[in-house]
């Protein structure tokens, strides 16, 4: 097969470990029998540099035409420190998932045996996490209207907004993918005071009832944010709206115990989208010692998820996971004996050739 993917590295780190995932990609199209074609676009900081607009027209019709997109990170400082700039980079990205549909954010939390002592959790609790957490992307008080400030500018307001059709679409996607593991979901929301959640609770009752042998339970944003914290192996696959996703999501990712581990989707109503859920890292941009394991497991979720290549995917986690229990990994790994970027990225790539 073959396959056409729109390679968004970005700001920062981002050109750097976009380049092991696709230099690990190409390892595994030889394995497997499968060509990638890679096309490059514009976005963030360097878009606006290059042409002042954070996602040109341009990256999004190249989106718009591939079958997955694989992207990198998204940031500068000049940005960041200057409060009066009116074109940021990060408008990119939600004008990204604006204009492509992308409706629900998907980031596996596991934990590496190797690596469980990083987790600033006890081992005993840390051990055996395995959490899908489904965020919805597009509605919720990031989006709402009317939002803004009163005339003497001492008040401000935002307004958190959902409709039944959002919550069905992402409770629907949290149920295939509890249906493929232990089939049990549990919904975060804030139901006792918020409108909203008393419409997402009333709303994935009903989606439930669509799906045999499905476990679903509730449980408030607060005591959820307790429960990862204290029993993360308890939980499979959580579905919640669009700010608790994003905090609990952050949350539970250093369970694992480095950023520089963790993948994601974001899955589109046509293209969806494949990133690490790491930043721009602008510190270490250009030193070839940022860690390209999130990034290279996301190109493994764009196999199993958007393509539907699990025995590919699987042989990229694998490799991962060798190089992992190997100690070759970058620096906020192994600080004693780190290995650069390329040479992560290398190294994962022969360990999936050397099984053709």
């Amino acid at each position: 097969m073959e396959y056409n993917i729109a390679l968004l590295a970005g700001d920062g780190i981002g050109p750097e470990v976009t380049e092991q995932a696709c230099k690990v990609l190409l390892a595994t199209g030889d394995r497997f029998g499968h060509k990638f074609h890679f096309s490059e676009g514009l976005i963030g900081a360097v878009a606006i540099d290059r042409t002042g607009s954070p996602l040109p027209d341009e990256t999004l019709e190249l989106c718009r035409q591939s079958d997955a997109v694989l992207f990198g990170a998204i940031g500068d400082p000049k940005y960041d420190n200057d409060p009066s700039a009116r074109v940021r980079p990060e408008q990119g990205l939600l004008a990204m998932r604006r204009e492509l549909g992308l409706y629900a954010n998907v980031r596996p939390v596991k934990t590496f045996p190797a690596l469980i002592d990083m987790s600033p959790l006890k081992r005993e609790i840390a051990l055996n996490t395995d959490i899908i957490i489904v965020r919805e992307l597009t509605g919720g008080i990031y989006f709402g209207r009317p939002q803004g400030r009163t005339e003497d500018g001492n008040t401000a307001y935002d307004t958190c907004v959902y409709s039944r059709y959002e919550i069905e679409r992402v409770v629907r996607l949290a149920c295939e993918y509890a249906m493929q593991r232990k089939k049990k979901v549990t919904v975060i929301d804030k139901a006792n005071i918020l409108a909203t959640s008393r419409l997402w609770r009333e709303t994935a009752k009903k989606i439930a009832m669509e799906y045999s042998g499905i476990t679903m339970d509730f449980m408030f944003v607060d005591n959820a944010a307790m429960q990862l914290i204290q029993h993360p192996s308890s939980f499979d696959v959580i579905v919640t709206e669009n700010m608790f996703g994003d905090i609990l999501s952050d949350e539970a990712s250093v369970i694992a115990g480095s950023m520089g581990m963790m993948p994601s989707a974001s899955v589109g109503t046509s293209t969806s989208v494949f990133e690490p859920i790491h930043g721009s890292y602008p510190q270490a941009a250009g030193k070839n010692i940022a860690n390209p394991c999130g990034t290279i497991l996301s190109a493994a979720m764009m196999l199993d998820l958007g393509f539907k290549l699990k025995s590919e995917a699987e042989a990229i986690t694998e490799a991962v996971e060798k190089a992992v229990e190997a100690g070759f990994v970058t620096v906020d790994l192994y600080p004693a004996h780190p290995k650069l970027t390329s040479e992560v990225g290398q190294w994962i790539s022969e360990y999936i050739r050397r099984s053709i």
